[in-house]
């Protein structure tokens, strides 16, 4: 069971880093066409603003499941290294408990946004539901309680083992 969930979890953490990758290339693309068409063409593209800013918020939202799977996210360096094992174990559990409160506010609040900001459209493209941006945040959130929880099954510390 454990050994399944590990290879589901290194499936998703993968699929969301390379949905981080890719809108990290869309806004660095849709970067360098504004910069042509507003200082080569003189004729701005406003759209690029908006989609430059999603793409960005689904970024870091979809690479943040990588920190929390390699425990970056909630580190305790010092407080590991003078505790015992047992209380290496607590650390981890309270830490693990302490992550997955903070990103269930997230999926909440981040999805009653999606819900709300569905009548809303964006500013310059005025096609696109503000729920496309809002969505980030859950979906984002679920990605994370995969790595948080696999970070608690199978703790990623080589840093601390080779310092020592």
């Amino acid at each position: 069971m454990r050994n399944n969930f590990l290879a589901v979890e290194r499936w998703t953490t993968g699929f969301s880093m390379l949905v981080a990758c890719l809108m990290l290339a869309i806004a660095s693309g849709l970067g360098m066409f504004q910069i042509v068409t507003r200082f080569v063409l003189e004729q701005p593209a406003e759209w690029t603003e908006i989609m430059i800013r999603l793409s960005l918020i689904w970024m870091v939202f979809m690479g943040i499941p990588a920190a929390f799977r390699q425990g970056a996210m909630v580190s305790v360096d010092v407080l590991y290294r003078w505790s015992k094992p047992g209380a290496r174990r607590l650390l981890d559990w309270l830490g693990c408990l302490a992550a997955l409160t903070l990103v269930a506010v997230i999926i909440w609040w981040g999805w009653d946004y999606a819900l709300r900001g569905r009548v809303q459209t964006m500013a310059g493209l005025e096609s696109l539901s503000m729920f496309w941006g809002y969505l980030a945040m859950p979906v984002g959130g679920v990605f994370c309680v995969m790595g948080i929880v696999a970070n608690l099954l199978d703790p990623q510390r080589e840093e601390l083992e080779t310092a020592t």
